[in-house]
This record gives structure tokens, C-alpha cells and sequence, in this order.
């Protein structure tokens, strides 16, 4: 069974939802991965989301530095979805402290999914940088997903 099948496994659930402002501004979530399928069942998973009658933009990463360079041309995105593991074995964790410290931006909400926790053990990753939330992609099913974003866009309301 691969890391995919367990974003699927609850795909029966009811994802149709009611578009009641369709002129409504965007959320932009950022998704950083060097694994194209990430991004397309995130896509596929995310596709008719929408919290407070506002759809989501997603916002496509393949390393760190196209992240980067995403941030930079679009300061307002809500919520970052992060893997550790990319370019090199801590490019998400450098990414991490890239847009904290760097660009200095706070309001972001920064998830972080990786498909390899031996390398960013959790309790140290939480406790040391400046995160919202961390996730094994294996444990990531398309509810999930979904409940990480409306926890994520809530915080990012809120703040």
C-alpha cells in the first residue's frame, strides 16, 4: 500500500459543497512537494473546498526556492503545506525559518507533511521552529486534509 491510498481512504465522505459567493477572494494555500502526485491529489482532494463561502488558490511549489520565490510575489497566502524532505534532507525545516525569519512573515500558517519522520522527528520540529502543525503523510487521509485546512484558515482569520 503506498502513502497515496491513505489520502483515499475515506473518499467516500462528502466533499459537494455550495457556492454561495462565487465573486468571493480566494484563500491561497501554498503546497511545497517534490512529489508531483502530492500535488495532484491535494488538487483533486481540495477541488471544491471553500471555508467562510471563499474558495482556495492553490499555489504549486516543487522545491524551496520556487516556494520562495511564490511568497515573495504573493504575501497574502494563508497556509503553507510543507514536506521536509525535497531538494535536500531539511529544505522544508530551512523553509521554515526562511519565511520566518527572512521574509518575516508571521501570519502564515506552516503545516508540515513528511513522508520520511525519521528525519524531522516530530517533538523536536514542533518545539523548534515556529510551526502550526506537523503530519505523516500516511496519516494525511482526504478528511484530514480537509480539517487541517479549515483549523489552518481559522488561525490564520483569527490572528
Amino acid at each position: 500500500m503506498s502513502s497515496n491510498d491513505f489520502l483515499f481512504n475515506d473518499e467516500a465522505a462528502d466533499t459537494s459543497s455550495l457556492r454561495s459567493n462565487d465573486n468571493a477572494v480566494p484563500w491561497q494555500v501554498l503546497v511545497v512537494d517534490d512529489d508531483e502526485s502530492i500535488h495532484q491529489i491535494t488538487s483533486l482532494v481540495l477541488n471544491n473546498f471553500e471555508f467562510e463561502q471563499r474558495p482556495l488558490q492553490l499555489l504549486h511549489a516543487k522545491s524551496a526556492r520556487e516556494a520562495q520565490q511564490l511568497i515573495e510575489q504573493h504575501p497574502d497566502i494563508a497556509l503553507a503545506i510543507i514536506d521536509v524532505v525535497m531538494e535536500t534532507q531539511h529544505a522544508g525545516l530551512e523553509l521554515v525559518k526562511t519565511i520566518r525569519q527572512h521574509i518575516k512573515n508571521q501570519r502564515m500558517r506552516l503545516i508540515l507533511r513528511t513522508g520520511q519522520p525519521g528525519e524531522a522527528p516530530e517533538e523536536h520540529v514542533i518545539r523548534d521552529y515556529d510551526i502550526n502543525d506537523y503530519k505523516n503523510k500516511t496519516e494525511v487521509t482526504a478528511i484530514k486534509l480537509k480539517t487541517m485546512l479549515y483549523a489552518g484558515l481559522r488561525s490564520y482569520r483569527d490572528i
